[in-house]
């Protein structure tokens, strides 16, 4: 209860003089010595509401959320695994919910990186290539973004590449035989597996809304008699939203990064199950081990979101600094939080940190799939 109450103290309108015997919010019984009411935790106040209360009342309670960021922060920052052992004792008001706590740092990450970057170079490619003058130096030189050198040598060595021709003219006939007969080509699938069936549909598709301004599937079955199934209409939507990010990939980067913060909380319920079963003889339960690792991923993206600001301010990269910093922060965490020796840590660390990257890894890469379905 006490966490809902608002900041207050014993001036201006929460004076004794100013307390009722009954709650103005529920209607509970009061006594002029209660200060909250103990049903629904509203302050115990009959004074009408100025506009000096108003802005009294917000910042105490700015004031009160900056005392619990600060606590947070510094707990969580310089004393690797106290802030978890403290909320799951119970001391938990001084400290932010570690839940809420990690969505923020996270979509302020994600945000920073979807605002400052610099994704237009991408439509520029996309444009080139979309129009058959693709110019390899300058695409590369916009994709690789400050590295001019590094840029002329891939470009100078794909067009040292004597297959690269063929390869291009090998597509080029293909979409020609499958936009001379959409039908048949269509037909021929029917015999492959369905996940073979669905990839060969989808790019049958692909290449008759590139070439024949297809926008939706029953131009399609109208034009060329292919049934309207919900495999095919899976494919047909696909194949729509590659076509549109190849020719946006700025636009389907950017939907792509705002919707990472939720892979995070995809995998790292899944996460906490490994650290349970690693760690399954200790006194903890599920939600400790969650909370645990809520709170260590809320020091990496803080340490991400000073390397970003660093590199923004000065040009200077700290990734690998930080990175490090947070691979030592985690040992430290880990073997204060459970209480075991250097060896035992360092085995569950390796094999901790190797199931993460997997997670991680397979999480982002569903959520790739998804918005390439989605966008």
């Amino acid at each position: 209860m006490s966490e809902k109450r608002p900041t207050t103290s014993s001036a201006g309108r929460y004076k004794l003089q100013y307390r009722g015997t009954e709650c103005t919010n529920c209607g509970h019984p009061l006594d002029m010595s209660d200060k909250y009411c103990p049903n629904c935790s509203q302050a115990n106040s009959t004074k009408k509401l100025t506009l000096k209360d108003f802005f009294d009342e917000f910042f105490s309670s700015l004031i009160s959320y900056d005392s619990k960021l600060l606590n947070t922060l510094s707990a969580m920052v310089l004393r690797p695994g106290k802030i978890t052992k403290d909320y799951i004792n119970g001391k938990r008001v001084r400290y932010t919910n570690p839940f809420r706590f990690l969505l923020s740092l996270s979509i302020v990450y994600f945000l920073m990186l979807n605002i400052g970057g610099d994704f237009t170079a991408f439509d520029r490619f996309a444009a080139d290539n979309e129009t058959g003058d693709l110019k390899m130096e300058e695409g590369i030189l916009n994709l690789t973004m400050k590295n001019q050198d590094v840029g002329q040598e891939i470009a100078t060595t794909l067009d040292s590449i004597p297959e690269l021709d063929e390869i291009t003219e090998q597509i080029k006939r293909k979409d020609s035989l499958m936009l001379a007969e959409p039908k048949a080509h269509y037909d021929s699938l029917a015999q492959k597996g369905l996940i073979e069936r669905f990839f060969d549909k989808r790019e049958l598709f692909g290449t008759l809304i590139d070439k024949k301004g297809i926008t939706n599937l029953s131009e399609i079955t109208a034009n060329y008699d292919i049934p309207a199934t919900t495999e095919n209409m899976a494919a047909f939507n696909a194949s729509k939203s590659i076509s549109k990010a190849k020719k946006r990939p700025s636009e389907f980067i950017s939907s792509l990064i705002s919707k990472v913060p939720f892979a995070i909380f995809f995998f790292l319920p899944i996460f906490a199950l490994f650290i349970w079963l690693v760690y399954i003889r200790k006194k903890y339960n599920y939600t400790d081990h969650l909370v645990f690792s809520f709170h260590n991923t809320s020091v990496l993206f803080i340490l991400l979101i000073i390397s970003y600001l660093i590199d923004s301010a000065f040009g200077v990269s700290g990734n690998s600094i930080f990175l490090l910093l947070f691979l030592i922060y985690l040992f430290l965490a880990m073997k204060r939080f459970y209480g075991q020796g250097i060896f035992k840590t360092g085995v569950k660390y390796v094999f901790l940190n190797t199931v993460f990257f997997i997670l991680a890894t397979f999480s982002t890469l569903l959520f790739f799939i998804g918005n390439i379905f989605t966008f």
